[in-house]
């Protein structure tokens, strides 16, 4: 399965912890004939009893070696759409100072998803593989996992989902609500991990076990926090989203109904807030062509993506939630010049005190990830800019961060370039179209 780091169709090594967790409290599979049969037999009735859907065609469980899966894994990293989209998020997120200069993010991704690899649905092929030789502990919680997948991909298309690579922040929303299912409905019918999400306080201690399981995960526990973090956020975040959900409505709505942004996912006010003609829309965002160097990766960060770009450097979490929350649109562009890679980040915001707040804290967060001195800041000031020295494995640069205004909205612009580069777009040609309904 995919996950916020948007790659297609693989296993996140994050649902291991999930799954872990899940085994726990529970107990281990019984030997039935056929790959799972038993399991299968076991837990297809729960599933559709608990979504109030049923299965259209039986689902198809197969078994594979550690090798096959290994190289489905490196098929996907391997392929056009997954090559240029870690290494658009790799530059990105470099230039944010979110993983190390020298890591290569392909290399992380694919050791973090063979480290514990139990099984995945492969949409394409509508078949559900286990790996051979998976800890017993966890086949139960893996195929009631992708039992769910299976089932979605009988009601929405799950490859269309996985499909949209141009809109990151409307695809990480998808996919949240699709693991996030899967996730609660593993422990809803596990008959020990139920009893515990139904206690006081049960959800609450199932999501801070998952997040302590990362010690037994050794590439997973030393991987930069915004890469963890990436992983983990469809599961427990879609979790959290899919357990709001359906104390308000049948589950069997969710997936004619999924959240369009992670702003949908993270708020109640977002989604719930005045039915879907008054949901929280978020705007659609044009960059202009740059002056200067090609556009080698463009998309969108979203909520959750501009919380983890503030709190990798400011380390303070609710700061980060607070400056996040009122973000309403964005796109960035990663442009390579002559000179060097620039970043080019324009966020819509609901207020211009959503806007200052941003501002400050952005800058505050490019200030610390090149280790600067605090400058002296103009009260009402609605620029920030900073230069930094070369170093011997980096270039000078300079940092610029604006608020503008687009058709009476405010706008940040924050820009990541060489020092010899002038700024490749026109912030008055940024672009900025209202969603059609909602709010």
């Amino acid at each position: 399965m995919t996950h916020s780091l948007r790659l297609p169709r693989i296993r996140a090594a994050a649902f291991v912890l999930v799954a872990s967790v899940v085994a726990a409290c529970g107990d281990t599979p019984k030997n039935g004939e056929g790959p799972y049969a038993d399991l299968v037999a076991e837990f297809v009735p729960k599933i559709e009893r608990e979504m109030g859907l049923p299965f259209k065609t039986p689902p198809k469980v197969e078994q594979r070696s550690r090798d096959e899966v290994a190289a489905f894994v490196r098929k996907q990293l391997e392929s056009e759409r997954g090559r240029t989209q870690v290494a658009g998020q790799e530059a990105a997120y470099k230039l944010l100072g979110l993983v190390p200069d020298t890591m290569q993010l392909g290399v992380l991704l694919q050791r973090l998803l063979e480290e514990q690899i139990v099984g995945y649905y492969d949409p394409a092929t509508k078949v559900l593989y286990v790996v051979e030789g998976a800890p017993d502990a966890l086949l139960k919680q893996t195929v009631s996992h992708e039992l769910v997948h299976a089932l979605q991909d009988q009601y929405v298309k799950v490859d269309s989902i996985q499909a949209q690579v141009d809109d990151g922040d409307r695809q990480v929303a998808a996919q949240a609500v699709l693991e996030g299912q899967a996730v609660f409905m593993q422990l809803r019918i596990d008959a020990n991990a139920g009893p515990m999400l139904k206690a006081p306080g049960g959800w609450d201690r199932i999501r801070d076990m998952i997040r302590e399981g990362s010690v037994g995960m050794p590439v997973f526990a030393s991987a930069p926090r915004a890469v963890r973090e990436g992983l983990l956020f469809p599961y427990l975040g879609g979790a959290d989203f899919v357990r709001r959900f359906i104390n308000v409505r049948p589950e069997k709505e969710l997936l004619t109904d999924l959240p369009v942004s992670t702003k949908q996912i993270l708020s109640d006010s977002a989604y719930f807030g005045g039915g879907a003609s008054g949901r929280d829309l978020p705007a659609r965002v044009t960059l202009p062509a740059p002056r200067a160097g090609e556009v080698i990766y463009s998309n969108t960060f979203g909520e959750f993506e501009t919380r983890l770009a503030l709190v990798q450097h400011i380390k303070d979490d609710e700061l980060a939630r607070r400056a996040a929350t009122g973000v309403d649109g964005d796109r960035y562009a990663v442009i390579r010049t002559a000179q060097g890679n620039a970043l080019v980040w324009a966020s819509v915001w609901d207020s211009p005190a959503d806007a200052a707040d941003f501002l400050d804290a952005m800058g505050d967060a490019a200030r610390r990830s090149y280790a600067l001195p605090k400058p002296e800041v103009t009260g009402g000031s609605t620029t920030r800019r900073y230069e930094v020295a070369a170093t011997p494995v980096r270039g000078a640069r300079t940092v610029t961060l604006s608020v503008e205004q687009v058709n009476g909205t405010p706008v940040v612009v924050y820009m990541d370039l060489p020092a010899a580069v002038s700024a490749p777009i026109d912030p008055s040609r940024i672009v900025v179209d209202p969603p059609a309904g909602g709010r």
